[in-house]
C-alpha cells in the first residue's frame, strides 16, 4: 500500500525538472537573440580623410592680391612690444584666439603639433590672445600647457580689425610668407596638425 503514493509523486518530480529545463532554454535563446541582434547593428563609419580635407578646404581662402602683415603692436610673454614684421624671414602662422572661444581652445593642441613638426625650421606659430587684461593670466597658463607654443597678447583687442579684410571672428589663422605677405587664411576651427595645413606651410617655405 505504501507504493501507491510514492509512485504518484515520481511523475510530478520529472515534470518539474522538465519545466525548469524548458525555462532555462528559453532564457538562453533570448540571450543569444539579443547578442546576435546587437552584433548585427552597423557600426557608424569613421570620418574619412576626404571629409576632413573638405572641411579644412571650406574654411580656407587665398588672397588674389596678397597684403602685408598689419603694422600693429602686440606683446610677447615677457611684455615686450613687437609686430609681425619683426618675424620677417620666417613663415608665420598667426592665430587669433581667446580663452572664452571654445573652437579656439579645441584647435590649440593641433597648432602646438604644427609648431613641433617644424622644429629647427623658419616657421613660427604666433598665437595672439585677444583676452582682456583681467583674463590674460588665464590665457598665459593655457598656452603654457601647449608647448612649444609661446604666449602673445593683444592688449587692445584690435588685431582682428587690423587685418585686410578684417577677421570675421575667432579663431582666425593667417599664414604669412617669408616676405611678410599673406598667402592663406582659415576662418574658424581647423586641424592644423593635418596634411592640408602642412601643405600650406611647405608651400610658403618653398619646399
Amino acid at each position: 500500500m505504501s507504493e501507491g503514493p510514492a509512485a504518484e509523486t515520481k511523475p510530478k518530480g520529472k515534470g518539474l525538472v522538465w519545466a525548469l529545463w524548458g525555462a532555462a532554454l528559453v532564457g538562453v535563446a533570448a540571450v543569444v537573440y539579443i547578442i546576435g541582434s546587437s552584433s548585427t547593428k552597423p557600426t557608424p563609419p569613421a570620418p574619412s580623410a576626404s571629409v576632413t580635407a573638405t572641411s579644412f578646404a571650406s574654411k580656407l581662402t587665398t588672397p588674389t592680391q596678397p597684403t602685408s602683415s598689419p603694422d600693429y603692436t602686440f606683446y610677447d610673454g615677457d611684455g615686450k612690444a613687437m609686430k609681425l614684421a619683426d618675424l620677417k624671414g620666417k613663415v608665420v602662422v598667426m592665430n587669433i584666439w581667446a580663452t572664452w572661444c571654445a573652437p579656439c581652445v579645441t584647435e590649440m593642441p593641433t597648432l602646438a603639433k604644427l609648431q613641433a613638426a617644424y622644429a629647427g625650421k623658419p616657421v613660427e606659430v604666433v598665437t595672439v590672445s585677444i583676452d582682456s587684461e583681467s583674463s590674460a593670466a588665464k590665457a598665459r597658463i593655457f598656452i603654457a600647457q601647449h608647448s612649444p607654443l609661446k604666449f602673445y597678447h593683444d592688449r587692445e583687442m584690435k588685431l582682428p580689425f587690423k587685418l585686410s579684410p578684417p577677421a570675421p571672428g575667432a579663431p582666425t589663422t593667417v599664414i604669412y610668407g617669408k616676405d611678410g605677405m599673406e598667402v592663406a587664411r582659415v576662418a574658424g576651427e581647423a586641424d592644423w596638425s593635418g596634411p592640408e595645413a602642412r601643405a600650406l606651410v611647405d608651400k610658403a617655405l618653398g619646399s
